[in-house]
């Protein structure tokens, strides 16, 4: 489905199973930001980090220059704090420099991607958080348009109201490198986010969007 690049910028991607099965999608798009001189962020645990960087390298990206050059950061370093806290205040304000400085060293851009699983860690205090977070970030992609990227929900790990909130704040949904759809549940605002939250339908379209991803 084609769709405007200003509505498609801040996509939700959202899974089951092993994640490393979903790791092609993930690495041509990655792929095809750096092709397209963009700085381009993964944020995942250490082993899947690990299986990126090989993948990337199969794919014929040259993963040490572009990570040597800065084009390319590969991340399993925690987001949240010491006490295990979430961050909602610094992550964006990380993103936002983030954004700048790709600007500046003279990229078009930056492009992320990472796993919420990871980004909110262990605590479940942090779960409270996302909402918040992820609203902050569509306000961020409209004030930065050359920020770009794919909050990734994996299913298997996540609560089923964080999946419902995830998927009720993204305009659009990643498939893979070549496909994404417009989200026509997407809420708009917190408030409408959270009355959303209950609709009962919800679920079920969340779990066919987990079977695209397979089927894809």
């Amino acid at each position: 489905m084609q769709m405007t690049e200003e509505i498609g910028r801040h996509q939700c991607f959202i899974y089951e199973g092993n994640p490393s099965h979903h790791l092609p999608a993930l690495v041509a798009a990655i792929r095809a930001k750096l092709e397209n001189n963009y700085r381009c962020l993964y944020l995942n645990s250490p082993s899947i980090v690990e299986m990126m960087r090989h993948q990337l390298a199969e794919s014929h990206v040259d993963v040490a220059q572009n990570l040597a050059r800065g084009a390319l950061v590969l991340s399993s370093e925690p987001v949240v704090s010491e006490d295990g806290l979430f961050d909602t205040e610094g992550m964006i304000l990380k993103l936002e420099e983030a954004v700048k400085q790709a600007l500046r060293d003279g990229y078009k851009g930056l492009f992320a991607t990472g796993d919420m699983s990871w980004e909110l860690g262990v605590n479940k205090d942090n779960f409270s958080k996302l909402l918040e977070y992820e609203w902050r970030l569509e306000k961020l992609f409209q004030m930065q348009p050359a920020l770009s990227g794919i909050c990734q929900y994996h299913h298997d790990t996540l609560p089923h109201e964080i999946m419902r909130q995830g998927f009720l704040s993204h305009r659009t949904i990643f498939v893979n490198e070549t496909l994404s759809r417009i989200n026509h549940y997407y809420a708009g605002s917190i408030p409408h986010a959270e009355e959303a939250s209950r609709d009962p339908e919800l679920d079920k379209a969340i779990m066919m969007l987990c079977q695209s991803a397979v089927m894809e």
